[in-house]
């Protein structure tokens, strides 16, 4: 056996006399003089033991004590703690009814919000007031429809009993739009006319004009809410002057994706102002245009506790595409209430997106440790946030390797956070750096050499 071979056994007494030495050290007391003198001794002879001993063995210990292995340094990691984002309080309408659909959000809000994802109040039906005109827009131009969202469509005479309708709904005190008798427009130009301003006039007008009188015009209506499942929705005129029209705030729902797929109705609904020969300038009734992301629908009222808004917004919260939000107010008490709410819904659902932080350049997740009492520290390389919805769970994942050095600036892992569809990942760097043992600490620690 080589001398190489002998020596771990041969130091074993080494070992332990020296790990003794080490144990006393860590459980010092005050030390007054006398116990300064022996331990001053102890350490003397456990240098001459030493020497004795390498005298003794010759260069074999030697070269074995200098070249043997040694152990890699203890790893101690702890991932960082996972932030608990807080979660969105949607702000609905605190009066009458409402409902709000999401399209664009699943993978944040799940595949439920792109139906009838939240809503307030109850759901039994209420008058529609002039949001009916919407529903009068679908049925003619299911009936004529416009080949594009400029298509004009054929051209529409007004006669002296169109020209009547005029004194009739001004009487009734409905809004109302000029139309002189002979009055000549394009159907595009007339359904404008019956949305932006919501002229009840033009409403009656045009849907006698498409269906030759208003008992069919009703019954094309009710065939055309059949066709689409509107079981909680029921016409009984036009326009919305009677409190007869009523809907739900889910039919509603479905009423106004039908009018924002409509290509006509959706461009002549993001219209603020309008000029038309013969009703002349015109002013969208829906004064949110434009606010928010707001870019429809229409407007309608009955007067106290009966203002109700049926509006669509392409919301931008920082998650890429904007998100299409349609949402439904019914009952509100004035028109400034309803639209007050509605902005204070569209904020709070942008304010449930957040950048959450997670870590910070240098954060400790680690520590590297040796016998011979060098040290380093894993460290987070970089900022590291996510990009989340309301109390999304954020769960962590944390991975390292032993590299082949330890040294400062080099990467040994990463951290990658997930929530709901976003990830982070940010890589796991060594600050500081380990050094090989001294020569001296090889020597006199026979104990730690020669194991990994």
């Amino acid at each position: 056996m080589t001398t190489e071979q002998q020596a771990p056994d041969e130091f074993a007494d080494l070992a332990e006399l020296m790990s003794d030495e080490q144990e006393i050290q860590h459980r010092r007391a005050p030390m007054d003089p006398e116990i300064r003198r022996k331990r001053r001794i102890r350490r003397l002879v456990i240098a001459a033991v030493v020497i004795a001993i390498v005298l003794a063995s010759g260069g074999g210990y030697v070269g074995w004590a200098l070249t043997a292995p040694v152990p890699d340094p203890a790893v101690t990691t702890r991932a960082p703690e996972v932030p608990v984002p807080p979660a969105a309080a949607i702000a609905l309408p605190a009066e009458g009814s409402s409902a709000l659909t999401v399209a664009g959000a699943d993978a944040y809000l799940g595949a439920e919000a792109s139906g009838t994802w939240l809503t307030s109040g109850t759901g039994e039906p209420r008058p529609m007031a002039s949001l009916t005109k919407l529903i009068t827009a679908l049925v003619v131009l299911d009936a004529h429809p416009l080949s594009s969202a400029d298509d004009p469509g054929p051209a529409i005479t007004f006669d002296k009993a169109d020209h009547d309708l005029y004194d009739e709904y001004y009487l009734l005190g409905a809004t109302i739009a000029a139309m002189p008798t002979g009055t000549t427009m394009s159907q595009r130009d007339a359904i404008a006319t019956m949305l932006i301003p919501s002229a009840s006039n033009y409403a009656e007008a045009v849907s006698t004009w498409a269906f030759g009188s208003q008992s069919r015009f009703l019954g094309a209506a009710r065939d055309w809410l059949t066709a689409n499942n509107l079981t909680s929705t029921t016409i009984v005129e036009p326009t919305g002057i009677s409190s007869g029209n009523t809907s739900t705030p889910t039919d509603l729902l479905a009423i106004g994706r039908l009018a924002a797929a409509n290509p006509a109705i959706a461009k002549i609904v993001a219209t603020p102002t309008l000029s038309v020969p013969g009703p002349g300038f015109m002013v969208n009734t829906n004064a949110l245009l434009g606010s928010d992301g707001i870019t429809g629908l229409k407007t309608g009222n009955l007067g106290e506790n009966s203002y109700n808004l049926l509006y669509s917004a392409s919301l931008e919260v920082g998650a890429g595409e904007p998100l299409s939000v349609l949402g439904v107010v019914l009952g509100g008490s004035s028109r400034q209430a309803v639209n007050t709410s509605v902005l204070r819904t569209l904020s709070s659902i942008r304010g449930g997106f957040h950048e959450i932080p997670l870590a910070t350049r240098g954060q400790e997740v680690g520590t590297y440790s040796t016998p011979w009492g060098d040290e380093a520290r894993m460290v987070i390389a970089e900022d590291a946030s996510v990009f989340t919805w309301s109390d999304t769970p954020i769960t962590v994942e944390m991975t390292s390797t032993a590299p082949a050095a330890y040294e400062d600036g080099r990467v040994v892992g990463s951290i990658t956070w997930s929530a709901g569809p976003n990830t982070t990942t940010v890589p796991i760097e060594v600050e500081g750096e380990i050094e090989p043992p001294t020569v001296w600490w090889r020597l006199t620690n026979p104990s730690h050499l020669g194991a990994q």
